[in-house]
């Protein structure tokens, strides 16, 4: 699924400036969010927290 994140945004109600945010390091996703997200990719939410915990054991 090739989305943009303005794409996602609009499709979530997810802002823009939330995943500027993640991207950047400058916060992380709530629980809701992830929720979101996982529904909207049809996975669950552990598979956005299993990569957070694969990138903080490098």
């Amino acid at each position: 699924m090739n989305k943009t994140p303005y794409q996602v945004s609009k499709e979530t109600g997810i802002s823009q400036t939330a995943f500027s945010n993640w991207k950047s390091g400058r916060s992380e996703p709530g629980l809701e969010s992830l929720k979101r997200l996982a529904d909207y990719f049809g996975v669950s939410i552990e598979y956005f927290l299993e990569d957070a915990q694969s990138k903080e054991g490098r």
